[in-house]
């Protein structure tokens, strides 16, 4: 894909060879659609075939978040909509497995909250910074659904098995300080400080190696390459979980804003 095609993901490129990625749909606090979550697909081989690039910063528009999840309606779509649901499943891998695979270096300016695809891109770049003021959680349970999209590849990696566990069964929020006490994220910074930190790290990236750089990035990337199988099994098990009938229930309670009372919970 061309620059020009990408719908709601603005470009800017800075002269030392680095990328900003912007997510650019601030009138809903950039919560995925179909689109945003397709071209979240595309755009890392658009910007890893650039030979003018050396380094990505990816972030929100706006100062409210950086995703606030999937767009309700587009959710809606998925649930016992079989060939949606497998639409969705080889996007979701694409978008873990093509950040693995580009070369270059991404950094993540989290300012503000970040949930679902969002939150995947957050938290797969290689340097995720993030605002003191930012929250994210993996809410997959509460839509009645097991975690997926990345969680399963990365958390235990970054907080440990226990904590992964209890975040991700809990569905609780997790503050950018937490966050960074608990090994999550790179650095947690107040929210003015986080992009321009993300592009002076960007910039010193910039200036390094290049093939070290990219060699150190792809080698221990292999840490997440060994937990493949458990990722894609939790896609798969996501994925079925749209097919019942807590899904559904926990769908429609989002959309509603109230409290899910799941069918499986009752019986």
């Amino acid at each position: 894909m061309e620059y020009s095609e990408y719908q709601h993901l603005l470009f800017d490129r800075k002269d030392n060879g680095v990328m900003l990625v912007t997510l650019n749909r601030p009138e809903i606090m950039n919560a995925t659609n179909a689109r945003l979550h397709w071209e979240l697909t595309k755009v890392w081989d658009t910007v890893n075939e650039d030979d003018s690039v050396k380094v990505i910063v990816v972030t929100g528009a706006g100062d409210r978040a950086f995703s606030a999840g999937g767009d309700s309606s587009w959710i809606a779509e998925m649930v016992g909509n079989a060939d949606y649901i497998q639409t969705a499943r080889k996007e979701a891998a694409d978008i873990v497995y093509k950040m693995l695979d580009t070369d270059k270096p991404i950094i993540s300016a989290i300012n503000g909250v970040a949930v679902g695809a969002g939150l995947a891109v957050a938290m797969m770049a290689d340097i995720p910074i993030i605002a003191e003021e930012a929250r994210f959680t993996d809410g997959h349970v509460k839509l009645g659904v097991s975690a997926g999209d990345h969680a399963a590849i990365i958390w235990p990696l970054l907080c440990g098995m226990a904590k992964a566990k209890y975040y991700l069964m809990t569905a609780e929020f997790i503050s950018g300080k937490e966050a960074e006490q608990m090994g999550m994220v790179a650095k947690c910074l107040p929210r003015e400080e986080v992009l321009p930190e993300a592009l002076r790290i960007a910039d010193k990236l910039a200036k390094g190696s290049q093939p070290a750089i990219q060699g150190t990035k792809k080698t221990l990337n292999g840490w997440m390459r060994m937990a493949g199988p458990i990722f894609d099994h939790s896609l798969n098990v996501e994925m079925m979980c749209f097919l019942g009938s807590d899904a559904e229930e926990g769908v429609a309670a989002f959309r509603e804003k109230r409290e899910a009372n799941f069918p499986s919970a009752n019986k």
